[in-house]
């Protein structure tokens, strides 16, 4: 009987010891759910419309930004033959690339972020190189492209990807 006492007492320490909740892990799952908040949107619903918390306000200036005007005879540009593939076939003579692209996926990315931006862009194929380029306006003469592809630089001076957007000079 003695035997059996004792055995019942260990599994009754053991059994109530082992199971006992540690206020760290009530701590991690809190700190976990605290971190998820923060990264997720605040959504709240009121009177059964959604209401999401504003979104980040970029700053318009109202002041025109000085585009530093390079001669036009030294600038250099790419020449290739390109076709469309994405967008209206209105691709003239002199082009701003501001993407070049090995898959296709990654420049339709970029043309919606430039719609989106009020552009008009056109995706087109070097079939000699593989390459997708996204063309965000075009032009018939180069002094406008060069022009247009240092206004576009100068709107988003914080892209560094823009920043070398480069002139193409289509061959037919």
């Amino acid at each position: 009987m003695r035997k059996l006492l004792f055995w019942g007492m260990v599994a009754f320490v053991v059994a109530f010891t082992s199971c006992k909740s540690s206020e760290s892990a009530y701590k991690k799952a809190y700190e976990k759910a605290k971190q998820q908040e923060l990264i997720e949107p605040d959504v709240r619903v009121n009177e059964g419309f959604e209401v999401t918390a504003p979104e980040e306000v970029i700053p318009v200036y109202t002041n025109p930004v000085a585009v530093e005007q390079t001669p036009v005879v030294n600038e250099p540009e790419t020449s290739e033959k390109v076709t469309v593939v994405t967008g209206t076939d209105n691709l003239k003579k002199y082009g701003v690339v501001c993407g070049s692209f090995g898959l296709k996926a990654n420049a339709d990315g970029l043309k919606d972020f430039l719609e989106s931006e009020g552009y008009s862009p056109v995706i087109a194929l070097n079939e000699q190189k593989q390459m997708y380029r996204v063309v965000v306006v075009s032009f018939s003469d180069k002094e406008s492209a060069v022009a247009a592809r240092n206004a576009f630089k100068a709107r988003y001076p914080n892209r560094n990807d823009f920043q070398g957007a480069w002139i193409l000079n289509r061959l037919q």
